[in-house]
């Protein structure tokens, strides 16, 4: 078997490992979402926070669930030169986010400081909360969430593209219901 088609097996191993519980409570939450016409407030650092932007948009013109993520450069910088920048996510959360809205944390290693701190603060304030992580099982960011989505994986492609691929199915499962497109 040549590379790409062990590079796409592997990943596809990974997702497809990944707990369907998991899936059916993210979709439970989203659909709370869209129904109380509340939003997904989606972050996440460097290749997680554009997973984080595609799906954002994903959410708001394929699905009809308002959605937003934090990554424009004056938002952070500003938050970041105010509060430093492990505190930055809080801050941008407590000015964004509403009673009934519901955050999605992405961080591959689970371990950056401005993602977990965010996540505690998420669980002190009772905001709803997914969490998605790979690495180490028990990284600090995987035991915060209401959901907690662990990807068994020590490299950043393998959890960046998986963590990818469970939320545009999110995405695709609440856009298209049971028809999977061909």
């Amino acid at each position: 078997m040549d590379y790409f088609k062990k590079y796409i097996n592997k990943i596809s191993d990974i997702a497809i490992s990944l707990d369907e519980k998991d899936f059916v409570s993210a979709l439970s939450l989203l659909q709370n979402v869209r129904k109380n016409q509340s939003k997904v407030v989606i972050v996440g650092n460097g290749g997680s926070a554009a997973i984080a932007s595609h799906v954002s948009v994903d959410f708001a013109k394929a699905c009809g669930v308002r959605s937003v993520n934090f990554n424009e450069a004056d938002l952070i910088t500003c938050f970041a030169n105010d509060y430093g920048y492990e505190n930055w996510v809080v801050e941008a959360l407590k000015s964004y986010v509403d009673v009934d809205d519901l955050v999605i944390l992405i961080s591959s290693s689970g371990t950056s400081q401005n993602i977990v701190n965010a996540a505690r603060f998420c669980k002190s304030n009772k905001i709803s909360l997914i969490t998605l992580s790979g690495f180490d099982k028990h990284n600090p960011l995987s035991e915060l969430g209401d959901l907690n989505v662990w990807v068994d994986s020590k490299y950043y492609n393998f959890v960046e593209m998986v963590h990818h691929i469970w939320l545009v199915a999110l995405v695709d499962k609440i856009a298209l219901g049971d028809t999977v497109v061909s």
